[in-house]
């Protein structure tokens, strides 16, 4: 049988395999038939491509909105001369996370590239080089939906392994800071972290020493995801048996290096689903970001609908904030799913 029959078979097996399946098929074509029309008349057919917002009419789509402000929705307040920065981090994070994600190029490199790669990204959004330095409220869009999603979850694992071993640890003391950590940090809303962010931790801080606002709100976002990815570490820890643990203290390894190469990557192969899951939860979790005063991806996009030149068109600056997250959130979804594979988990467990 070709692969195209195949597939031919698949789909009549599941869309008509059975009565509930063909009830369902037909409920679902029925459904689209009373939304897909109308849509497609809105989107294409009484849709303004091009002109000024006089030229657009409230019957269809204002699709020149996007060609207008679609430099601000992906950039807000960044200077546009000055706007090949936040493109060019936005390639440096896109290549880093590129890198992560092949497991053939894990190893030593890329714990050092990620730092570089950090640096790099802040040097450039702050301006550096260039005669007036940027200022972080004036940072926006992509770039920092970006840096703080993937900074924040990047940093937050190391510490987030750390507490799940800590929470299983035989010693008391850890063993309870761990928890009551982790507790009291999945207790707390972020929008609570990001207050604190902002108001608190400037007044511990000792007199004549500040943070820079973004600073501040990543290193709380880092500590409040790090008790979530516990959590989900932890589950994987608790699935292994432990005859694995036996069987390497047999071997005479200690608990570092029993850790290192026996529990962990193990474990972390039995949660990847669950944090990928997690990943694409922060990533729509960075929009809390706007109650802090920073215009992330989605808070440009509204601010941008704010404009009175172009009032008005939420729609279409929310399709393209839309359209962008599904496209990060499938391709994290299919990688996952490709990881998934790649390692084997279920057949090696």
């Amino acid at each position: 049988m070709t692969a195209a029959a195949r597939t031919f078979a698949t789909l009549r097996t599941g869309l008509f395999g059975t009565r509930t399946n063909t009830l369902i098929t037909a409920a679902t074509l029925l459904l689209l038939s009373q939304i897909l029309p109308p849509l497609f008349r809105w989107a294409v057919l009484d849709a303004t491509f091009t002109g000024n917002a006089e030229a657009c009419t409230r019957a269809g789509a204002c699709w020149a909105f996007v060609a207008a402000k679609l430099r601000f929705i992906l950039f807000a307040f960044y200077p546009p001369d000055l706007q090949w920065r936040p493109a060019l981090v936005i390639l440096l994070l896109a290549a880093i996370l590129t890198a992560s994600a092949l497991p053939r190029l894990w190893g030593r490199p890329l714990l050092f590239a990620w730092p570089l790669t950090i640096l790099a990204c802040w040097l450039l959004m702050q301006g550096a080089f260039t005669s007036t330095p940027i200022p972080s409220n004036q940072w926006g869009g992509l770039p920092v939906t970006l840096f703080v999603w993937a900074v924040c979850f990047a940093a937050a694992t190391p510490i987030a392994v750390l507490l799940a071993l800590a929470r299983r640890s035989t010693l008391g003391g850890l063993r309870t800071f761990s928890v009551l950590y982790i507790e009291l940090m999945r207790g707390t809303p972020m929008v609570g972290i990001l207050y604190v962010a902002m108001l608190i931790l400037p007044m511990a801080l000792p007199d004549g020493l500040s943070f820079d606002k973004m600073l501040r709100a990543m290193l709380m976002v880092t500590l409040f995801w790090a008790a979530y990815i516990a959590e989900v570490i932890r589950a994987g820890l608790q699935a292994l048996p432990s005859g694995q643990t036996e069987a390497a203290t047999a071997l005479g390894l200690g608990y570092w290096r029993t850790q290192h190469l026996i529990i962990l990557p193990q474990a972390f192969r039995i949660v990847i689903p669950a944090l990928v899951n997690l990943a694409i939860g922060f990533l729509l979790a960075t929009s809390l970001l706007a109650v802090i005063g920073i215009f992330d991806l989605l808070n440009a996009a509204r601010a941008s609908a704010a404009d009175p030149k172009w009032l008005g068109f939420y729609n279409e600056a929310y399709i393209v904030v839309a359209v962008v997250y599904f496209a990060i959130c499938f391709g994290a979804s299919r990688y996952s799913r490709w990881l998934e594979r790649r390692l084997a988990a279920g057949r090696r467990l």
